[in-house]
C-alpha cells in the first residue's frame, strides 16, 4: 500500500492506496490548468501618423507573471517575402535583438516592470512606412503558448507639388514631383480651366522608410493663358495640395526653336549625306565606264593587228606562187595595197 503527502494549502495531508494516484493526477491536471492563459490584443486597428511613437497592446489573462516566459513580436502577410520577420524578442529574462529586421533597430522596446502583470505589450518609436501591416504577440511559457494579431496602418501626408519644365519633342514637357506619401496619393495636372490633362501613367517608387515618390509627366501646347496646375489628392486622408505653373509665351518659342533647329540641321544634313553618296556612286559608274571603253579599244586594236598580220602573212605566199605576176593575183594584191596591209608593186 502506497503512501504519499501532498501540501494543500498550508496543511501536508497523507494519503494512502489508490487515493493517492487519483489526488496525485487531479494535482498535476489543477496545475496544468493554472498555466494556460490567453494573450489578447487590440480590437481594432492601429493608425498612427508617420513620425510618431506608439504602442502595440497585448497582454495575458489572467494577469500572471510573464517575466520568465518567451515574448515574441513579429510580422506576418509581408507583401514582399523576406528571410527574416522579427521584430522583438524577449528571452530568457532578456531582450534579443541578433535577428531583428534591420529597420527596426533601435525603435522597440518592452515595458519590463509590466512583465509581472502580464503586459506583453510593444512600443514602437518613430513609426514609418515600412511599420504598415499585420504585427503577432506570440507568449510562450513551458508548457503553454497563445498568439494575438494587430493590424497597424501608418497615414503619412507629403509634400506640396514640386514643377519643372522637361524638354519634349511635339510640345512643353511638365513634371510634377511629391515625395514622403503613405498610402500611395494620386497625381494628375490641370489646364487654366480645370480640365484634366492627357498624360501616361504615374511612376511610383518608395524610399527608404517606406514612404511613397510619385511621378506625372505631361506634355502641354501653347494656349492663352499658359498656366497649368499639378494636383496631389489623397482621398483616405481628406488630403488636396496644388501647385500653379505659368509658362510664358517667349519660352514655349524659344523651346519651339530650340527643336525646329535641330530638326533642321538633321535634314540639312540627311540631303547632304543622299547627294553625296549620288555623286559617289556615279563617278563610280563613270570611272567603270571609261576603263571598260579603253578596255574595248585595246581588244579592238589586238584583234585589227592579228587579222593584218594574218593577211600579210597571205600576201607574201600569193607572191611567192604566182611568180609570173598572173593578173588576179594582181588584182588581190591592189586590194591588200588599198587596205594598207601592202604596198602597191612598183610600176
Amino acid at each position: 500500500m502506497g503512501i504519499c503527502e501532498h501540501l494543500i494549502g498550508k496543511e501536508v495531508i497523507m494519503i494512502t492506496g489508490t487515493g493517492c494516484w487519483c489526488v496525485t493526477l487531479l494535482l498535476l491536471l489543477h496545475r496544468a490548468d493554472s498555466e494556460r492563459f490567453e494573450v489578447l490584443g487590440p480590437t481594432r486597428a492601429i493608425v498612427a501618423v508617420a513620425g510618431d511613437d506608439i504602442i502595440l497592446p497585448c497582454y495575458i489573462k489572467p494577469n500572471i507573471s510573464a517575466e520568465d516566459m518567451r515574448v515574441d513580436w513579429f510580422r506576418v502577410n509581408l507583401p514582399d517575402p523576406q528571410p527574416n520577420i522579427r521584430v522583438h524578442l524577449y528571452q530568457d529574462g532578456r531582450d534579443k535583438f541578433h535577428d531583428q529586421i534591420s529597420s527596426y533597430e533601435g525603435r522597440t522596446s518592452l515595458f519590463k516592470e509590466e512583465l509581472k502583470k502580464g503586459n506583453t505589450s510593444l512600443k514602437l518609436t518613430r513609426v514609418q512606412g515600412t511599420d504598415d501591416g499585420h504585427y503577432k504577440c506570440l507568449v510562450q511559457s513551458k508548457t503553454y503558448y497563445d498568439d494575438a494579431t494587430i493590424q497597424v496602418y501608418i497615414t503619412a501626408i507629403g509634400s506640396k507639388p514640386e514643377v519643372s519644365i522637361e524638354g519634349q519633342k511635339g510640345g512643353m514637357g511638365l513634371l510634377c514631383v511629391s515625395k514622403g506619401w503613405f498610402p500611395e496619393p494620386e497625381l494628375e495636372w490641370l489646364d487654366s480651366e480645370g480640365v484634366t490633362l492627357s498624360a501616361g501613367p504615374s511612376e511610383t517608387d518608395r524610399d527608404d522608410e517606406g514612404f511613397y515618390i510619385v511621378k506625372l509627366k505631361s506634355i502641354v501646347n501653347e494656349t492663352d493663358i499658359n498656366r497649368f496646375t499639378c494636383r496631389v489628392r489623397h482621398s483616405q486622408l481628406h488630403e488636396v495640395m496644388e501647385t500653379g505653373f505659368h509658362i510664358p509665351s517667349e519660352l514655349i518659342l524659344v523651346h519651339e526653336e530650340a527643336w525646329r533647329i535641330p530638326f533642321t540641321l538633321i535634314v540639312f544634313m540627311g540631303i547632304v549625306a543622299i547627294l553625296a553618296f549620288t555623286i559617289w556612286q556615279w563617278n563610280g559608274l563613270r570611272n567603270d565606264y571609261d576603263i571598260s571603253k579603253v578596255k574595248h579599244i585595246q581588244e579592238l586594236e589586238q584583234v585589227k593587228n592579228e587579222h593584218s598580220l594574218q593577211l600579210k602573212i597571205l600576201a607574201d605566199q600569193l607572191d611567192f606562187v604566182n611568180m609570173k605576176g598572173s593578173p588576179e593575183l594582181e588584182t588581190i594584191r591592189r586590194h591588200l595595197g588599198q587596205c594598207g596591209i601592202l604596198s602597191s608593186p612598183s610600176t
